[in-house]
C-alpha cells in the first residue's frame, strides 16, 4: 500500500476520531488545505501530534517543504497549528527556494523559520544566514548573520 495512502487513512482516522466540524477539510490551515506525503505516519490522537518520517513533503499553496522527518501537532477540528522539519530541509515559497538544517512552521502567524545553515537562492542571487523568517502571505524575507551575492545588471 502506498504511504500516501496510509497517511490520507490515519488523518481521515483522525476526522472520525475528532468532534464534527462545519465542512472543515481534513488537516485545513487559514482556509486551504495541507497536503502531506510520507513514507510513513504515526499519530497520536489523544495528545493532537503526529509525526511523518521518510520523503516527507508538506505542501499549502505557495509553499512546499521536503524533509526526511515532520513533526506537527493538531487541535481537535482536527487544524494543523504548528510543524517542525528536520534532516535537512529543503522549501520553496513564491520563487525563494531555502535549504537549512530545520524548519518551523507556526500556522497560525503564517511564519516559516529556518535555522542553520540557511540558504536562500532566487535566480542568480543568493544568500547564506543562521536564521531566516518566511512571511507566508507576503513572501516577506527576514535574514540574521547574512552574507550572499546579488546580481546586478551591467551597466550601460
Amino acid at each position: 500500500m502506498r504511504a500516501r495512502i496510509a497517511a490520507v487513512s490515519a488523518l481521515a482516522l483522525i476526522a472520525l476520531t475528532s468532534p464534527p466540524s462545519s465542512a472543515d477539510p481534513v488537516l485545513a490551515v487559514g482556509g486551504d488545505a495541507l497536503s502531506l506525503q510520507a513514507d510513513q505516519l504515526e499519530v497520536d490522537v489523544s495528545s493532537g501530534e503526529a509525526l511523518l518520517t521518510g520523503n516527507v513533503t508538506l505542501t499549502k499553496g505557495d509553499l512546499k517543504v521536503a524533509c526526511p522527518r515532520i513533526d506537527l501537532k493538531f487541535d481537535t477540528a482536527p487544524h494543523v497549528k504548528w510543524a517542525r522539519g528536520s534532516g535537512g530541509v529543503a522549501a520553496d515559497v513564491r520563487g525563494v527556494h531555502a535549504e537549512a538544517a530545520e524548519v518551523e512552521l507556526d500556522l497560525s502567524r503564517q511564519v516559516l523559520d529556518l535555522r542553520g545553515g540557511v540558504k536562500l537562492t532566487r535566480g542568480q542571487g543568493w544568500l547564506q544566514a543562521d536564521h531566516a523568517s518566511i512571511d507566508i502571505a507576503s513572501a516577506k524575507v527576514t535574514l540574521a548573520q547574512v552574507k550572499g551575492s546579488i546580481p546586478v545588471p551591467p551597466g550601460k
